[in-house]
């Protein structure tokens, strides 16, 4: 009998692509790109450490997707051109070299923009200001500014965009899978979100109305991905409110979740803070086992806190078939490995993402 803890170490295969292990890096911003949006040797570093530590499954960092209101954090990397997408190949390739897999997360600030060279504006579904301040450590300051509201052409110009980038992302750069981000306070969130939308057109209402952008940009990216996977993040907090919960609690996570697996998407990432705890205060199901009620046949990646047996069996059990971690991952880039051989896990040193969260010298040399 396999315990739960050893079960993340047997494969898994999500559509036609099977991964050798349960374990994946979860998405995490890094700003280490060129001020032009290119990927880095740097980066190849910090991204190959994970495939040659054990990670059957590596997400990318947030990839802005256009060139227009997209990019949301300075040397944040994109991948809106030929020259994008090639830099990205040096990182695909060395990730394949150790058997791993790699999912570019395909990502739209919205109204969370801290910097964008494109536009000196930002842009979301309402001209209502983000709660919180600006992240430091992502080079922010202050306020996040009051965005405008999208117009009928800018929603079609963001949905051209995830197509493209992940038409790039599948056919040059070599990703295995495309990662919508719908989660953490950017822009697709921000339009399922009740107090960041408050259009009054057909992007506005019910959970369904609030949904539906997602759900179009699925529909443009499953058309250019061919045989890919192609899945959502969601979440209910976000970067700059941590504490949010979705108004109508599991009556509106029966609706996300149904309305995301009728789409056909090829799997689903849950984030929570903290995702072994209950969603809601109605109920003690947790955000996973509400996603694995009501999108029963998807494969589900679960994220937030499961880097201790204890909670990644709870993850588990809860219905997860594939566990992302973040800051366990970047104070063991050889969890996998460390796991298979019953050996210590290191504690998360948050010096590393200090005092700006790029990818620095003495972090490619743990593991």
């Amino acid at each position: 009998m396999i315990t739960p803890s050893k079960q993340i170490l047997t494969s898994f295969d999500i559509g036609e692509l099977r991964l050798k292990n349960r374990l994946a890096v979860a998405p995490m911003t890094r700003i280490s790109a060129t001020e032009y949006g290119d990927a880095t040797a740097t980066m190849a570093r910090y991204y190959e450490r994970f495939a040659k530590g054990g990670f059957g499954l590596v997400i990318s960092e947030g990839i802005y997707t256009d060139r227009k209101f997209s990019q949301g954090y300075a040397f944040q990397p994109g991948i809106t051109d030929g020259q994008q997408a090639l830099a990205w190949r040096a990182i695909t390739d060395r990730v394949h070299g150790h058997q791993g897999a790699i999912f570019a997360q395909l990502m739209h600030a919205g109204a969370l923009t801290q910097a964008n060279r494109f536009s000196g504006k930002s842009a979301g579904p309402s001209a209502v200001r983000p709660k919180g301040e600006q992240m430091q450590h992502f080079h922010g300051e202050g306020h996040y500014a009051v965005p405008q509201a999208m117009t009928d052409e800018d929603i079609a110009d963001a949905i051209d965009g995830f197509a493209q980038a992940a038409r790039l992302a599948v056919s040059t750069a070599g990703f295995d899978g495309i990662e919508i981000h719908g989660a953490n306070g950017y822009l697709l969130d921000q339009f399922l979100t009740d107090y960041t939308n408050q259009r009054t057109d057909r992007w506005n209402g019910s959970v369904h109305k609030r949904i539906a952008l997602t759900l179009e940009v699925i529909t443009a990216v499953k058309a250019v991905a061919g045989n890919v996977p192609v899945g959502v993040r969601i979440s209910q907090s976000k970067v700059n409110d941590y504490t949010h919960k979705w108004a109508e609690g599991e009556a509106e996570a029966e609706a996300i979740f149904g309305s995301l697996a009728d789409a056909g998407i090829d799997f689903m990432h849950v984030t929570e803070y903290e995702a072994w705890k209950p969603a809601f205060n109605t109920s003690e199901s947790s955000l996973i086992r509400l996603a694995r009620r009501y999108a029963s046949k998807v494969p589900l990646v679960a994220n937030g806190g499961l880097h201790t047996p204890r909670h990644a069996e709870r993850a588990l059990t809860d219905g997860a078939d594939i566990i992302a971690l973040g800051k366990a991952a970047l104070a063991n880039p050889d969890y996998p490995a460390r796991l298979a051989a019953d050996h210590l896990i290191n504690e998360f040193d948050a010096a590393i993402l200090g005092p700006i969260a790029n990818v620095k010298d003495n972090e490619l040399a743990i593991g």
